[in-house]
């Protein structure tokens, strides 16, 4: 059931990152512009973030035991 929520979060993430690349790709001002900047490196890092602790687990797994299955 973790591995669904990932999925769930990494898309509205994705949405978020793109949504903040737009922001800043039609900024008329430099508020706008870093701050869409800063929502799509946000979205990054967390995308990053998620992939890590997907890895971490299956890793955890795979020493437990459990043959490498989540």
């Amino acid at each position: 059931m973790e591995e669904v929520s990932d999925i769930v979060v990494g898309i509205i993430m994705l949405i978020l990152g793109g949504t903040g690349l737009f922001m800043a790709s039609g900024a008329l001002d430099n508020e706008i512009y870093i701050f869409g900047l800063s929502l799509a490196g946000f979205a990054a890092i967390f995308e990053f973030g998620l992939i890590r602790a997907y890895f971490d687990r299956k890793d955890a797994a795979r020493h437990a035991g459990g043959g490498g299955h989540v």
